[in-house]
């Protein structure tokens, strides 16, 4: 099973539609949302072509496709508009003989992990920085942000299939980093 993984849409439908372009381009099986799906939160300023609205009518038509979590921007009223689940602060997935901890990072982080085993990968956006570090017990790795990246990151996504984590460019589709797990 092939996924798509990225965070921090924040309402930007332009950075959404490209998403979704990359989403078909890759022929992934699934879409793991890591949280800050609609709305831009008071520290960020607009994304480019803020549409909620919009948003939604992109998303709801995929939502046998989507897998979400929680972040610190979503909340009940977002869950009233979209039609698969956001409320969730994590969801574990295995990953060969390890566990993906998905979660949106604003609780769950590299200083203040999850219960993990030794080996076991932690993923989050809410930084909007990619990132790949091992932790001495634990891999981290951050997918960075589809709309509003920062220290100078690009505008980005992850794929994960059969144990290899590729990071790459929303804009060009060229891959900037790997981890195999």
């Amino acid at each position: 099973m092939k996924f798509l993984i990225a965070s921090d849409i924040h309402g930007s439908a332009k950075y959404l539609k490209m998403l979704l372009k990359a989403f078909e381009t890759e022929k992934a099986d699934k879409m793991l949302l890591l949280g800050d799906i609609l709305y831009h939160g008071p520290r960020n300023d607009l994304p480019q072509e803020y549409a909620p609205k919009e948003i939604i009518a992109l998303l709801n038509p995929l939502k046998d496709k989507i897998l979400c979590v929680r972040g610190n921007c979503d909340t009940e009223v977002d869950q009233m508009v979209l039609d698969f689940p956001i409320l969730a602060d994590y969801a574990v997935i295995p990953v060969g003989n390890r566990i993906l901890y998905a979660t949106h990072g604003h609780k769950y982080n590299p200083q203040t992990p999850p219960p993990l085993s030794k080996g076991d990968i932690l993923i989050n956006g809410h930084t909007h920085i990619p990132k790949c570090e091992d932790m001495g017990d634990f891999t981290y790795l951050n997918c960075g942000s589809v709309s509003i990246p920062k220290e100078n990151s690009a505008h980005s996504y992850m794929t994960l299939e059969n144990g290899k984590f590729l990071w790459k460019d929303l804009q060009t589709g060229k891959i900037y980093n790997e981890y195999e797990a």
